[in-house]
């Protein structure tokens, strides 16, 4: 099989496309013919061993895909031989087969074509958990979002207009904000072009109720400063490479929830949230409620060219590749 490969940690050119043994099935695990899969900033981080654990050369990246089963092991149960699937992994989705646990994959619903169903799973799923468990956003909730045109940030807008909230993006380029707004954002500011607090103070003259971070670096400590009091930030990632420093007196002072997201843990300590979650959000996308916004797509062989478009952080949306020339939607 061919597959994109990462043989010495570095930037996105490490990448290579080689040809590699098809992967094992193991006891209990099925077998999937890779049509998409959607590239993530972990993606680059763990290429370049940045990211909070690690993988030892060489090893497929990529956390996210959608394709058709073509094998399972003896005594799984629930997937079958053609069934199309979506699912997630720590690494090995850019290659045109991966084998997986069943419960790491999950039908796509009919209608929903490879590439939005790859691009579904990790910054959907993440945005949705965040708003839903963490910051239990609600009807009428002022809710400020940072990379709102990033993957995370964009479902974020999308899923939190959904939930009832008043959504204000805020974003590097206009480009971004204008997916944002049609992705359901009420307010708009590019940080780039104001200053971010008084941005945030004259939109929210009241105050945010939450904040959605998956940036960090300079953004964050502004956008804390937009809660009223009793307000929550959730912090999520550092997409800007920088963790933020936070003076506490901000938390004294607001009586703020300063709360934090992580899938692995989110996935062992709340196991009942995750799976009513995941139905809820699997179902919005099933009814055409919402769906993920495609920035770029890339061949297989430029997969380096869409890691490196990812960690820019220019692109809009997300970027997908394709694994396996896409079939009719069945």
């Amino acid at each position: 099989m061919r597959a994109a490969v990462c043989r010495a940690y570095g930037g996105p050119e490490v990448i290579r496309v080689e040809e590699m043994p098809q992967p094992e099935l193991a006891a209990g695990q099925v077998r999937v013919a890779v049509r998409a899969a959607a590239v993530n900033f972990p993606d680059v981080l763990l290429v370049a061993d940045r990211y909070q654990v690690t993988v030892a050369p060489p090893f497929v990246p990529g956390s996210e895909f959608a394709g058709d089963v073509t094998e399972v092991a003896d005594g799984v149960v629930g997937v079958a031989v053609g069934d199309r699937v979506a699912g997630t992994v720590m690494v090995g989705a850019f290659a045109e087969e991966v084998t997986v646990a069943p419960a790491a994959v999950r039908a796509v619903p009919p209608g929903v074509d490879d590439r939005h169903a790859a691009a579904f799973g990790v910054a959907w799923r993440t945005a949705y958990h965040v708003l839903r468990s963490v910051a239990r956003v609600l009807p009428g909730d002022e809710l400020v979002v940072l990379g709102a045109g990033g993957g995370v940030g964009m479902a974020a807008v999308s899923l939190g207009s959904h939930l009832g909230a008043n959504v204000t993006a805020v974003a590097s380029t206009t480009a971004k904000l204008e997916a944002a707004r049609a992705a359901g954002a009420a307010n708009l500011i590019q940080h780039t072009a104001v200053d971010l607090r008084a941005a945030l103070r004259d939109v929210l003259p009241r105050g945010a109720d939450v904040v959605v971070d998956p940036v960090g670096g300079a953004l964050a400590e502004p956008a804390l400063r937009s809660l009223h009091w009793g307000g929550r930030f959730v912090t999520v990632g550092y997409a800007s490479g920088e963790i933020p420093r936070i003076p506490l007196n901000l938390v004294l002072l607001k009586g703020c929830q300063v709360l934090g997201f992580q899938f692995r843990d989110f996935a062992e300590h709340c196991p009942d949230e995750l799976h009513r979650n995941d139905d809820e959000l699997w179902a919005l996308l099933a009814d055409g409620e919402v769906s993920p916004h495609l920035g770029a797509t890339f061949a297989l062989d430029d997969t380096a060219a869409a890691l490196a478009l990812v960690a820019d952080g220019q692109v809009v949306g997300k970027v997908v590749l394709d694994v396996i020339p896409e079939q009719p939607v069945r």
